[in-house]
């Protein structure tokens, strides 16, 4: 033990010197101890041995005890110093917000620290074969990664091995089967649209057939149909009509060409006046007419509104001399018309209408509405209605060429949910012949034309009538117009 090493060397300490082999001993020797070096007497000396060796055990004891209490000390110093560290690295700890590691928690409840995977950090999956890529070759596009071979158009399936390519519904294409698939072609030249000078495809379509065609043929002489409007292609044949309109196949074949040939039309349309209580007591000639000879009896005609830029139509209340188509043109070669004789005709005034003219060469359905139009004008003339506005009269007007057309394309829809049109009229005209497709959306289209109408006289005009009509019917709207000059509301 310490103190005991201590006793033995505190034996050979030669204290009456006044030194100490410890510094810390001299804090436990007296300063007021008195030294000597006078040599005692051998009694004296044996009594002084025993009093220096009993003071040399009681500093060894204190020297283990001071020992002791010193290394107590340090052993304290060094636990306060780990606490102080723990309270430090927590400190710091916080401050940086240090999470623990995440933990992954299973089915049954337990946590575990994750599981490094033994793939490299390049382990990459096909987005399309959904196997590993490895370290060959691979695409990066569409936000995945993709084998050379698996990257496909989805057009015709095969590899896309160029560095472009477009993309359309999410899907990735060839530019040539995009292009081929999905980029508009021209429906008069037949080829892809080309792009403007910013590099975006611009075309011109018709609102109702959907037909696109490329601007400059608006341009170049391009036929346009006078009676359905579209674009005729170039690989497609049409009638040049003698007053310069065109005219394609499909609407020559149901078109009404003389005068002779529309008279059957004309009593289908008197007979529809009269199962809707509103026959013509008069006889009015009709007569089919070129585009000159109607404007000229258009410049002669006092009252009356007429539809720009083209009238198809028209009402005479004056006496003038008619230049009437009389028979029916013959195609001949160029597709120009050949052999068509006409005639005058001349007007009386017997009543407050002279006549009603109608174009010649459009298709049945469309001389149909026209002349339903006109023959409203000459009702409202022969009962009465005088100076009624344009609105009014030209929209009444139009509503009546809208029922007859109703009554061609779907007679028994008519007769079942318009209080305007009469039974006998929906059986009258579900007589006529059977219609070819074609002539039935060319009806279609004719409706919309008067539905879709934007002028303020024929279409705003024709949108008031039909509301009023549908609403208290038209034998109530044609007395309120004939007592006020207006639609009831």
């Amino acid at each position: 033990m310490g103190w005991l090493s201590k006793i033995f060397k505190g034996s050979n300490h030669k204290l009456y010197e006044g030194h100490s082999s410890d510094g810390c001993a001299d804090d436990l020797v007296s300063p007021n101890r008195p030294s000597t070096s006078e040599e005692p007497d051998t009694q004296h000396d044996d009594e002084h041995d025993d009093e220096h060796d009993d003071e040399d055990i009681d500093r060894a004891i204190a020297l283990s005890l001071l020992e002791e209490e010193n290394r107590g000390r340090a052993v304290l110093g060094q636990g306060s110093q780990v606490q102080e560290d723990e309270e430090l690295a927590r400190a710091l700890q916080e401050s940086l917000k240090v999470d623990s590691p995440p933990h992954y928690e299973y089915g049954n409840g337990s946590l575990v620290q994750p599981i490094s995977m033994p793939y490299p950090t390049g382990y990459r999956i096909c987005a399309g074969c959904r196997s590993e890529i490895g370290f060959g070759r691979f695409l990066s596009c569409m936000g995945g990664l993709w084998h050379p071979e698996c990257f496909r158009c989805h057009g015709c399936n095969s590899p896309i091995s160029g560095y472009e390519f477009s993309m359309y519904g999410g899907y990735p294409y060839h530019k040539s089967c995009y292009k081929e698939q999905y980029h508009p072609k021209c429906g008069v030249c037949r080829q892809f649209i080309p792009t403007n000078p910013a590099g975006l495809i611009e075309y011109r379509a018709h609102p109702f057939w959907d037909q696109k065609y490329c601007p400059a043929h608006e341009l170049d002489g391009t036929p346009r149909c006078c009676s359905c409007e579209r674009m005729e292609p170039q690989d497609t044949g049409y009638v040049s009509l003698a007053d310069g309109r065109k005219l394609c196949l499909e609407c020559l074949d149901s078109a009404v060409m003389d005068t002779n040939e529309c008279q059957p039309l004309y009593l289908d349309i008197q007979e529809f006046y009269e199962c809707l209580n509103m026959k013509v007591e008069q006889q009015v000639p009709l007569l089919l007419v070129e585009r000159q000879a109607l404007n000229e009896a258009m410049e002669g005609e006092k009252q009356g509104h007429h539809h720009m830029p083209e009238t198809r139509g028209l009402c005479l209340s004056e006496e003038q001399t008619i230049s009437t188509v009389l028979r029916r043109p013959r195609v001949g070669p160029g597709t120009r018309n050949m052999d068509m004789i006409t005639e005058p005709y001349r007007l009386t005034r017997r009543c407050e209408v002279t006549a009603i003219l109608v174009l010649y060469g459009l298709p049945r359905l469309l001389t149909g509405s026209i002349l339903a139009h006109e023959m409203m004008h000459a009702w409202l003339r022969l009962k009465g209605f005088r100076m009624l506005n344009p609105q009014i009269e030209e929209g009444i007007c139009q509503v009546l060429a809208y029922m007859w057309l109703e009554s061609q394309l779907n007679a028994a829809s008519v007769a079942g949910n318009s209080s305007a049109m009469p039974a006998r009229a929906a059986v009258r005209s579900s007589s006529s012949s059977t219609r070819s497709p074609f002539e039935m959306k060319l009806g279609q289209f004719f409706r919309n034309q008067i539905e879709s109408d934007i002028s303020p006289v024929y279409g705003d005009g024709f949108r008031a009538a039909q509301q009023t009509v549908l609403k208290y019917g038209l034998p109530r709207t044609l007395d309120h117009i004939q007592m006020t000059g207006c639609f009831p509301f």
